[in-house]
Order: C-alpha cells, then sequence, then structure tokens
C-alpha cells in the first residue's frame, strides 16, 4: 500500500511516499522550502501560494524518484507545524498571510485579556487560568498562542476580520485546498484552547468562546485525525499531478503522530524529539497539567489518548546555528562548506565531521555550559524575552567545546523537561529519541548519559511524524486499530546505555544550567523587551 504523506513543517516541507507492509518503508521523498516573514512588531507570517507551490513541486518529485504510479496512491494526510492562524474566506481562500506559532504580535492583546486581575498565576487572570483549566486543563497563557494572534487581526485589521469566515491551523488550510472541505481537526482545535476535552462534552466550548470574545461562527466543523475527510478535488489532482478522488484524511499536527510513529502506544511511553524544535511527550490514557512548567497534555491522534508535551522552541536550530557560525577553523572547516574532503580526498558531510570533533571533547566541554533559549522558551518557563549564551568561556576553551557545548546544553534542557513531567505521571524507563538529531551517535549517547536514561532509536527518523501519519492512513484504509498497528510495525534499531563514568561531570553542570535562566532573567529582559 503507498500513501503520500506531507510533512509540513516551519520553513519547509517534506513529501513523503511510504509503503505499508510488515513495516513502513519510506520509498522516496522531496523537499522544498518557503519563507517564513519576520516583522519588527513580532510577527512570523508565511505565504500561502508559497505553500501550494512546494506541495506541488514535491509531490510530482516523488514520481521521478520512483516507479511507483499516482493510480497507485491509496490515500494522504498533513502531518503539520501547529498552532498557526490562517483566516480564510467561504472559498477557503486566507485573507490575510498566515501567522506562522512563533508570531507574537499579539502581546498587548494578551496583555489586556490575561494580565488583568487582582489575583495572578504565573501573570495570568486567575479566574480565566481556572474557567479554561477546568474545560481543558490548558490556558492561553503565552503570546504565542492562537487566540492572540485572531485578536490582534480582530483590533488591527477590521477589514481583514469583516472578510473572515473561518479560523483554521496551517494543516487545516491545505486540508480545505486539497478537499473543498472546511473543517478542524480535533488536535488543531485544541491548540486554540477552546476545545473543551471532557468526555461526552467534546467541541468548542461555547463558554470560553465568549469569555475570550471570539465569534462562534469562525469556529468550523470538527474532524477526528483518523476521519477520511473527503475525495482529492479535480483542481488539487491536477495541481499535484495525483488522481482525483483519492481519500484525504484529517491528519493534525507534528505533535499529533510522533509518539505513533516512535512506536509510543502504550500510557508511560515517552519520547524525546528534536527537529527545528524539540520537546519531550509522554503517552496517556487520562489529561493533566503543570501550570508552573508550561507543560499540558494535547490531543493524541486516537481519540480519548494524550500527549503529555513539554516543548523546547529552538534545539535542532541550535545545532544549525552553531554549524553556520562557529566555524571549526582549526581544523580546516568553515561554516557555509556543506562537505569538505578529508586526506584521502572523500567528501565528508559537515555535520558528521564536526560531530566527530564534538565526540573529542571530554564530557562537560571543559567547563563551558550553553543554554538553548535562542527564540525565547516555553517550557518549564515561559519567557519571549530568554536568549542562548555560553557560560563560563576561558583563555583555554577552543571551538570544539563551543560545538560539545550546544550539543549538552540541548541535552540539560531536555533532561529539564523530563523531570518536569515525572512530577505528574509515570515516564519509561527506556526512552525513544527520534528527529534528525538521533541519526547521531554522539548525540544518542550524550542523551542516555546526561538523562541517565536508555535511550533507543527507530527507523525513519526524521520522518517519524510522517511515519506515524501514514500508520493512520493504512489504518484508516484496512479498518484496522492505528495503536495495534504501530506496535506491529515500529521496531528499535540501536539502543544507548548510560555511562556512569559521565554522570559526576554531567550533574555538576546540569545544576549550574538549570540556575542560568534564574540568575539572568532581569538582564534578558532589560536587553530583550
Amino acid at each position: 500500500m503507498y500513501i503520500i504523506i506531507y510533512d509540513f513543517g516551519t520553513s519547509s516541507v517534506k513529501t513523503c511516499l511510504f509503503e505499508i507492509d510488515s513495516k513502513v518503508k519510506l520509498v522516496a521523498s522531496s523537499s522544498a522550502d518557503y519563507n517564513l516573514y519576520i516583522t519588527d512588531n513580532g510577527g512570523a507570517e508565511q505565504n500561502t501560494e508559497e505553500w501550494w507551490d512546494a506541495i506541488c513541486s514535491t509531490t510530482k518529485k516523488l514520481f521521478e524518484l520512483s516507479d511507483v504510479k499516482p493510480e497507485q496512491i491509496k490515500g494522504l494526510a498533513f502531518c503539520s507545524q501547529m498552532q498557526g492562524t490562517v483566516l480564510v474566506d467561504k472559498k477557503g481562500n486566507a485573507v490575510r498571510p498566515p501567522m506562522n506559532y512563533l508570531d507574537q504580535k499579539g502581546v498587548k492583546e494578551y496583555k489586556e485579556c490575561m494580565g488583568r486581575g487582582l489575583i495572578k498565576v504565573s501573570g495570568c487572570n486567575l479566574y480565566k487560568l481556572l474557567r479554561n483549566l477546568r474545560v481543558n486543563y490548558a490556558g492561553s497563557v503565552s503570546a504565542k498562542d492562537p487566540v492572540w494572534k485572531y485578536k490582534w487581526v480582530e483590533n488591527n485589521e477590521p477589514d481583514v476580520f469583516e472578510k473572515t469566515y473561518k479560523w483554521l491551523d496551517v494543516g487545516d488550510y491545505l486540508l480545505a485546498r486539497c478537499t473543498g472541505r472546511i473543517v478542524r481537526t480535533a488536535d488543531t482545535a485544541f491548540a486554540t484552547f477552546l476545545y473543551d476535552t471532557r468526555k461526552g462534552k467534546e467541541g468548542w466550548n461555547k463558554g470560553l468562546l465568549k469569555m475570550y470574545k471570539i465569534n462562534p461562527k469562525h469556529m468550523p466543523e470538527i474532524v477526528d485525525s483518523t476521519d477520511m475527510v473527503a475525495g482529492l478535488t479535480a483542481k488539487a489532482a491536477q495541481d499535484l499531478g495525483l488522481v482525483e478522488g483519492i481519500p484525504v484524511f484529517g491528519g493534525g499536527g507534528d505533535t499529533t503522530f510522533v509518539n505513533i510513529g516512535a512506536g509510543c502506544t502504550r500510557p508511560g511511553d515517552t519520547h524525546i524529539y528534536i527537529g527545528t524544535s524539540g520537546w519531550v511527550s509522554t503517552f496517556m490514557d487520562h489529561q493533566t497539567v503543570d501550570l508552573n512548567a508550561m507543560i499540558t497534555g494535547v490531543l493524541s491522534a486516537k481519540k480519548g489518548y494524550f500527549n503529555y508535551y513539554a516543548e523546547l522552541e529552538t534545539a535542532g536550530k541550535c545545532i544549525d546555528w552553531a554549524l553556520q557560525h562557529i566555524a571549526l577553523d582549526d581544523v580546516g572547516v568553515y561554516a557555509g562548506k556543506a562537505i569538505r574532503t578529508d586526506s584521502d580526498g572523500i567528501e565528508i558531510d559537515i555535520f558528521d565531521y564536526l560531530e566527530a570533533e564534538a565526540g573529542k571533547v571530554s564530557p562537560g566541554a571543559n567547563g563551558v555550559l550553553f543554554t538553548p533559549w535562542l527564540h525565547g522558551n516555553r517550557c518549564p518557563f515561559e519567557d519571549s524575552n530568554a536568549r542562548g549564551m555560553f557560560f563560563n568561556i576561558s583563555i583555554n576553551n577552543e571551538k570544539r567545546d563551543l560545538l560539545r557545548a550546544t550539543l549538552e546544553g540541548i541535552c540539560y534542557h531536555y533532561r529539564w523537561l523530563l523531570e518536569c513531567l515525572m512530577k505528574k505521571t509515570e515516564t519509561s524507563d527506556s526512552i525513544r529519541f527520534v528527529g534528525g538529531g538521533s541519526l547521531s551517535p554522539v548525540l544518542c549517547q550524550m542523551l542516555a548519559d546526561i538523562t541517565g536514561r536508555t535511550i533507543e532509536t527507530v527507523d525513519n527518523p526524521r520522518e517519524v511524524g510522517a511515519a506515524g501519519c501514514a500508520i493512520m492512513v493504512a489504518a484508516g484504509v484496512k479498518q484496522v486499530d492505528m495503536i495495534e498497528l504501530s506496535k506491529q510495525l515500529v521496531k528499535t534499531n540501536h539502543i544507548y546505555v548510560p555511562n556512569d563514568e559521565n554522570k559526576e561531570a554531567y550533574d555538576k553542570n546540569y545544576e549550574i544550567f538549570k540556575q542560568l535562566y534564574k540568575t539572568n532573567k532581569s538582564n534578558f529582559h532589560k536587553i530583550n523587551s
């Protein structure tokens, strides 16, 4: 069975052709970039036509890279970035540029709504927070949350707001463009924190809509991620180079399917993801929240289940930054070069080479610590003013130390998030590590040593969300249970056991790492607010 999944990220789409048989096999993939437009007022916007052009070109490329024919495709879905805001008219056309999840233009709207009141928790109006928590164990406590993007448009672009028919997320817009149906999947609806998760009451909560002054008419029909929404329209099929009528499933957000693709399908199963962003997540059969640490249980693709999810906004992005800006010129490598040639004339990928150089540095990076907060932070503290820094550089440190410190800093933050999760739920002894960074043996061993947990990896780690989404589509086509199908198809391929010899060095630096935000919070505010 052949399935197409669009792994739709912050700045690029990776269109994946999967074969589902005795395992999940990636037959071919094609990527294309689109822009993220950052503005001085905190905006982070995108262009729908750039999205669509990227999807069309990559879909056609799949058939150039494989022997599969368009008529062999049995289903497709989107696994996309979440917490965006796409306002559309009755035809499904965007009435303004979509706002990415990083957009924080709505700071004023957030403060005016949540910052007022005599009694506050984490800087938020206690009454409003409690109402939200009672409905869905969550709340719009960050200026980056979708409701403040929506309110910003209402307050600053009344003409655009007047044209709005429905409020969608990124994947929902693309779903509408493929099928003609304007709907929201339940997971993206939950990501607005206006969705009621209580059993028997699932759907838009009228009380929350009224409290935040949201127009109920803007809220679309809700479908499940596993629903077959409609067949591919003739126009979309022509643009994509596919066959009209191919079943298009609801799909959903990137966080929704990663646990399925990672094989974390039993309550308590925990995975760590590293892409542009990163997170630690535990699969649960109930919902909970930790307001102090900004962690909540988001909807899973499986109805009635949740992913207790703690986010790091810049994880792999920190590695990209280090590769681009820390040129290891003392070993003959410069930032911006994709490859280098070794003494035997063999070309080496720059990430692999720099990873090897970081591996030459002893655990603890010779005293250097790095904070991976290049675009602020969300968990376990919410602060858009927080930034990355190298701490404790001495005259004896080399650039290799800085590169290793970057990797260790990401792992320290993952350990922090893991310990926060443990306050509310049990986590598995073995943790699945997925995402592009999990291809690095150095980083996998480092994560095992720093967390003290056995780290497992799986096939298709870069496409783990897309693989989970493909399992969902295959389950829908075959009419079988998605969780059971995941258990059958996803297996461990490598295991990394903690090295106790490194524990002392890492534990010492980790305790210092946790203090760096507290001791620099006021300075971050003075410089960046």
